[in-house]
């Protein structure tokens, strides 16, 4: 699939039947999609995680130094949770299953409950009498639909206790499993998994909160939970990020907005961000190979960056914060070296659970991307 800003298409499908689906294999398919595009009109080639895809970006990258490979995102964050949610006891894994294991407990849970109402007919009816919505089903590969089913699980907590001391409930005989599904309802503290999801941006700070809230701490105090799920994130998000996210980031208007600063004090300006400059840097090497625009667009960045000149400008500054980044580029940057500014739509990614709730049952290898130019997708790779 090719996506640009005037959103994706289709381009082809390959059988790859009885093919030996190698990093050399797949550098041809794409490498044939690209020269068919135009080497010049693509930005990313977005692919799977898996090594073979990623010695497969490398190829290309070195074939063609404009084109990023760019890992998907949605199963970056499955993986974490996967860390998160089916810890395993293991030699080098005691930490993480010592203080997440409890979440297995609770999908496991879930999944008896759900099962036990979708699998004997009456009991199906009476919860459609009591619940207005339906129970969600587990992907077992997708790990982020645990928390979808647990979020759901708590929407309706509520109707399902209500369902589980009816009458109707217990008029009827006891099948294998009836009493499990009344008594765990009836705890009080079933389910708590307590993770926000957000920009990977915010998101690692607003787990910290939601965490620390949970456990009545302040955030001067110590709890591994959260030292074990932090760093499971931070693992996870330093295998995922490129300079073309950074660069994004960097190049988003409202990070540099005073609104922005003043939902979290701990929040650091993207030109001070040493990662960020740095990532930056590299992909303004890649994308403008001339050094004399490469330093007319680095000018134009200080400028933009500490609101001097043309960005001093009232409405400039006030539209950080209201208006989508390229919008903002496109009425206020008077200067036209960073007039292809899609790829700053990257950096409006969200992971927030309603687009969530629609992403993760979908296969983890069809991606969504956004770029005013065009990003070649890999879908179906094995």
């Amino acid at each position: 699939m090719a996506v640009s800003g005037a959103l994706p298409m289709f381009l082809k499908a390959v059988d790859c039947s009885g093919e030996t689906k190698d990093k050399h294999f797949i550098a041809s398919l794409m490498k044939v999609v690209v020269i068919e595009v135009g080497p010049k009109n693509v930005v990313q080639i977005i692919m799977d995680n898996a090594p073979n895809c990623k010695a497969a970006g490398q190829i290309i990258e070195t074939q063609y130094p404009n084109i990023f490979w760019t890992p998907c995102v949605v199963p970056t964050l499955n993986l974490a949770l996967k860390n998160i949610c089916a810890a395993k006891n293991t030699e080098n894994n005691y930490l993480v299953y010592d203080e997440c294991s409890w979440i297995t407990t609770v999908i496991g849970d879930a999944t008896i409950i759900k099962n036990h109402i979708m699998n004997h007919s009456i009991r199906l009816a009476i919860f459609n009498e009591f619940v207005p919505l339906k129970l969600l089903s587990i992907a077992e590969t997708r790990f982020a639909s645990s928390i979808v089913i647990l979020r759901r699980f708590k929407l309706i907590k509520q109707h399902l206790q209500s369902m589980v001391i009816s009458s109707h409930w217990n008029a009827h005989r006891e099948e294998v499993g009836a009493s499990f599904v009344r008594e765990t309802l009836l705890d009080e503290k079933w389910p708590t998994l307590h993770l926000i999801y957000d920009m990977w941006d915010s998101m690692i700070h607003k787990v910290n909160c939601a965490i620390y809230k949970h456990e009545g701490k302040s955030l001067d105090d110590e709890t591994e939970f959260y030292n074990v799920v932090h760093k499971i994130l931070v693992d996870r998000w330093n295998k995922n990020n490129t300079p073309l996210h950074c660069l994004a980031h960097a190049l988003n208007p409202r990070y540099y907005s005073d609104k922005w600063f003043e939902e979290d004090p701990n929040r650091v300006l993207p030109r001070r961000d040493e990662e960020v400059t740095n990532e930056r840097k590299k992909r303004l090497k890649r994308y403008l190979i001339d050094s004399v625009e490469r330093s007319k667009a680095n000018v134009e960045y200080a400028k933009f960056s500490t609101k001097e000149g043309p960005f001093f400008d009232v409405d400039s500054i006030e539209d950080r914060w209201n208006m989508d980044p390229h919008s903002w580029w496109v009425i206020h940057d008077q200067f036209g070296s960073l007039e292809d500014v899609g790829m700053l739509e990257v950096a409006n990614l969200s992971l927030d659970e309603p687009e969530l709730e629609i992403v993760v049952f979908k296969d983890d290898r069809d991606v969504e991307g956004i770029n005013s130019e065009v990003e070649v997708m890999e879908v179906g790779s094995s």
